[in-house]
Order: C-alpha cells, then sequence, then structure tokens
C-alpha cells in the first residue's frame, strides 16, 4: 500500500523530498491541486471541499494513508474532516501537529495535560487562510500553557515560489518578518508554517537573526511519518513514487523539475 501525499501546488514536494530520503523502501503517490492553487487565499469551506475532493482520489489509489503536506488545508479542513467524513479503514495526518510537537518537545500521542515549555515567544509565518483559522494556536494551546504566539500571512509568497521568482519571494520574505518583528520584536522560535517555506528557510533565519530557532516542517514529518509506520506495519510497501495533478502535467512536470532540482514528471490526476 502506498502512501498519499496531497498538496493544493508544489509545496508539498519538500515534505515528499524528506519523506523519500527518510523511507526510501516505502511507495509514496503525490497529488498537487496546482488546477485550484493557492489554497491560502480561499474560504474555509472551498478548502474542504478540494481536500475532500483530492484525498478521495488518492484513495482511489490505493492509499488507505494520506499526509496533508498542505498547511492550509491541515489548518481548514482536517479537524472537520476527522469529525465527520474519513472511514474509520483510513487515516488522514496533518503536517501541524508533528511541528508544534518539535516546538514542545512531546513525542507522538503525549495526550498529558499543557505544560509550561521552554519557548513562549513564538512566530508562526503562513498563508492568510491558516492564519485566519487559529488551528496552530488551538493545538499549542492542548500541549503548552504560556506561549505567545504572533501569527503573520504572508500574502504573495506561494504564489512567487510557484511561479520560481526567488528574487520576488525573498523580498517578500524580508518584508513579512519586518512586519511580524514590528509586533514582535523578540521572538524565541519561528514556525515556517506552509510547506513552500523550507525553500527559503535560510532567507528566514537571516532576516530573523541567528537568536532565533526556525522550525521547518519537512524533516519533521518525514521523522513523525517514520514513527507511525513503526508503529503500524504493514501499511506500506515497496514500489516507485507516483506524481499526479489537476494541473496541465507539462507545466507542472517543469515546474516540479526546477523546484526539487531534478527531473519529475507528473500524470493527470
Amino acid at each position: 500500500m502506498a502512501v498519499g501525499i496531497f498538496d493544493s501546488g508544489l509545496g508539498g514536494l519538500t515534505v515528499l523530498d524528506a519523506v523519500t530520503r527518510r523511507l526510501p523502501d516505502v511507495p509514496f503517490v503525490y497529488l498537487g491541486d496546482n488546477a485550484h492553487a493557492p489554497y491560502g487565499v480561499r474560504e474555509a469551506d472551498d478548502i474542504y471541499a478540494l481536500t475532500t475532493a483530492g484525498v478521495s482520489r488518492l484513495w482511489q489509489e490505493g492509499c488507505n494513508l494520506v499526509i496533508l503536506a498542505c498547511n492550509t488545508a491541515s489548518a481548514a479542513a482536517l479537524r472537520r474532516m476527522q469529525e465527520t467524513w474519513i472511514p474509520a479503514d483510513k487515516r488522514v495526518l496533518g503536517v501541524f501537529v508533528p511541528l508544534i510537537e518539535a516546538l514542545t518537545e512531546r513525542r507522538w500521542g503525549d495526550n498529558s495535560p499543557p505544560r509550561e515549555v521552554a519557548v513562549n515567544c513564538v512566530a508562526l509565518f503562513a498563508t492568510p487562510a491558516t492564519v485566519r483559522s487559529r488551528a496552530f494556536q488551538r493545538e499549542l494551546s492542548f500541549r503548552a500553557v504560556g506561549v505567545d504566539v504572533e501569527a503573520q500571512a504572508c500574502g504573495g509568497l506561494v504564489d512567487a515560489i510557484e511561479e520560481g521568482d526567488m528574487i520576488l519571494a525573498e523580498a517578500l520574505v524580508r518584508s513579512h518578518v519586518d512586519a511580524l518583528t514590528r509586533k514582535m520584536p523578540h521572538p524565541q522560535a519561528a514556525m515556517l508554517g506552509c510547506t513552500h517555506y523550507p525553500l527559503l528557510e535560510e532567507v528566514f533565519q537571516d532576516a530573523l537573526g541567528p537568536d532565533v530557532t526556525v522550525f521547518s516542517q519537512a524533516q519533521i514529518v518525514a521523522e513523525s511519518l517514520a514513527d507511525y509506520l513503526s508503529r503500524h506495519p504493514g501499511r506500506a510497501g515497496g514500489g516507485a513514487a507516483r506524481f499526479l495533478t489537476t494541473g496541465d502535467p507539462r507545466k507542472v512536470s517543469s515546474q516540479a523539475t526546477r523546484f526539487l532540482r531534478r527531473e519529475i514528471r507528473f500524470e493527470p490526476a
């Protein structure tokens, strides 16, 4: 059985790259909903409808375990999906919780009461829809107390990255960091709450300064998935990765090849 990875566009490829390096014997099916990207400017009901459609498509490919490698989908749709839609024989996991577990130094499945943690001033950089959802603050409150979170909606950044305009993307990162630090001058940690953002992790770190710990999702999610699969043996077997898109496969393949700096070939979803 393959593991599905769903994203609104190309950002989830940072997660795919990390999990394939960490778990080379696990086959993955990646689905990018490029025809409807970006999700970060959409309303919650629209995000829910698009995400459930994408997950359903991955179920058709035999992926009974799906990772939402899209923070916007994880923030705006996952809880509703878990409460009302996902059948008992399938699992859909988000990318927010592993990030928060890393920040709060908790292991997967630690359901003990929230407690004080070492970091109490956190900067969150995310899409407008993720910021509006307040999902990060909600999940954090289940695990930690006394943490001040300042969120910055990074408008335009995903579009710049998807179009390959890294000069504009770097300028936007520095502008968004400047806007956040005017509200929170001395964050101790910064959470990159979008799977596109690891491509600019060094820029975020440079703009924030050496005293800020930057948490990026790709490696964290890879370790979390490895831990999950070790506790659920038999959920995955061998095979090559496949790439599906709702957009133009030739255009998306070209963008993805540039994105990961290796040849990627997408098929129509």
